[in-house]
């Protein structure tokens, strides 16, 4: 019996938890992955953190180098190519060579998309400008730190205010940068609800970071191949660097070009199990559907949480095992300087969308007891559907020790759990950690009736 062949497009989060998973189970198996850019298994989250030079090298980004892979798990992983085409007929795909330039196409038994995400970079009047970037893999973030190590850039523009915004702007900053950060919304951070991303805009401009809201990008300006300036719809920004964080989208391309259906926001659509519609085809990561529990409806999200459990399904998966992917709640959490922001389940636009009838409670309190040095404060929004009390979601803006909370609610909400339920959580208590009631239970506290 000939040797079943895995091959595996993208080597980050779940290409390689895949990969991995597979080579544990199955040492046997040939399993190949192509990468194109020149790094494997790395933190795409720790990125800001290393232009912020709280982070020495790049390399203590890279969980384990495609040496690595090859010495110690068997696994061919290959950077520096490129997947053309898929041919799920013929259980082949089309590869190129970067650095050689030559093409093959290379047969499969089994094939896992793995591609992730692609920045949402729009082709705008000087868009070609040296001094423009985007945040998307390591190489990318190479790039940025290589680019101020060499033009000494005085003055940032930040297009965008979701996360890559917001933690770029953070980073800027503590390298000393004048940061400015256009926002096409009435807020940053459209992932929380307008009043606690009010707060979230406060925090921004007490760090420094000058705020223009409802202002959407029109282009650039340039000197010398430079980047000079971002033109908004209102006015021009003077700019040495520019990072252009407008979120991203799942980079899907391939799998739609080859037929392979595809679900929310363009992602694959995929069983539980991570198959897709293509017989031996499986997906995985920021490229493929994930479903969220609250709303019962198929969901998007692009985190390397997400990535690394969906990866490591269709890795039991594709080693003949059986497992499930049962969905996420939305958690997320971000750091702008001393500043920490979560979220969790639905938001007040989102319930309305399905339809529930809902209360919300906000409530500012402190992170320790509050004659504890240190104590700083925390804001806790808690949404609930009216009748059941059952907890919808969370939100919560505050200083250190606030966000991690937020873990409490995303348990809450994957066990269905009422308000009362949560009120009653026996949940730790000492001054240096906490108040006595907890700020999640003191929110919890006034939905109850």
């Amino acid at each position: 019996m000939s040797t079943q062949r895995l091959i595996v497009i993208g080597g980050d989060a779940a290409g390689m938890s895949a990969a991995a998973k597979v080579r544990r189970e199955d040492p046997q198996r040939e399993i190949v992955v192509f990468e194109r850019s020149p790094h494997t298994s790395y933190s795409a989250c720790g990125m800001p953190y290393l232009i912020a030079g709280l982070i020495d090298s790049p390399e203590r980004l890279v969980a384990r180098s495609p040496e690595k892979f090859r010495e110690k798990f068997n696994i061919d992983a290959r950077t520096g190519h490129e997947v053309l085409e898929l041919d799920p007929s013929g259980q082949r795909v089309r590869v190129t060579n970067l650095e050689q330039g030559s093409t093959t196409w290379e047969p499969y038994d089994q094939l896992l998309i793995a591609t992730g995400a692609a920045a949402i970079s729009p082709t705008l009047p000087g868009s070609d400008s040296e001094g423009i970037f985007g945040l998307s893999t390591l190489a990318s973030g190479i790039q940025i730190q290589q680019f101020m190590d060499r033009q000494l850039p005085r003055r940032a523009v930040v297009v965008g205010g979701g996360y890559i915004g917001l933690e770029m702007a953070e980073a800027l900053v503590r390298q000393g940068l004048q940061v400015s950060l256009v926002e096409k919304g009435e807020q940053v951070m459209g992932t929380l609800d307008p009043d606690m991303g009010a707060l979230v805009s406060d925090a921004l401009r007490e760090v420094g970071v000058t705020l223009y809201l409802q202002e959407s990008l029109v282009g650039y300006e340039s000197a010398n191949g430079l980047v000079t300036g971002v033109v908004t719809d209102q006015r021009t920004l003077q700019a040495d660097l520019v990072i252009v964080g407008l979120g991203t989208r799942p980079n899907t391309a391939l799998a739609a070009a080859s037929g392979i259906p595809l679900g929310e926001k363009g992602s694959i659509r995929v069983t539980p199990r991570m198959q897709t519609a293509a017989v031996n085809v499986w997906a995985a990561g920021d490229c493929a559907e994930s479903f969220h529990l609250i709303s019962r409806r198929p969901f998007h999200i692009a985190l390397g949480t997400v990535a690394n459990k969906q990866g490591t399904v269709a890795g039991i998966n594709l080693s003949g095992g059986y497992a499930t992917f049962p969905g996420v709640v939305g958690t997320a959490v971000s750091k702008i300087c001393k500043y920490e922001v979560a979220r969790t389940g639905l938001t007040e636009r989102e319930i309305r969308e399905l339809g529930l009838l809902y209360n919300t409670a906000t409530t500012k309190s402190k992170t320790r007891a509050g004659y504890y040095p240190g104590a700083g404060w925390i804001t806790v929004k808690l949404l609930a559907e009216q009748g059941s009390g059952r907890l919808l979601g969370g939100q919560i803006v505050g200083l250190e020790g606030a966000a991690k909370r937020i873990d409490v609610l995303a348990t809450a909400l994957t066990a269905g759990m009422t308000v009362q339920q949560l009120v009653d959580l026996d949940l730790s208590y000492a001054p240096p950690f906490s108040p006595v009631w907890d700020p999640v239970q003191t929110a919890a506290r006034q939905l109850l009736p």
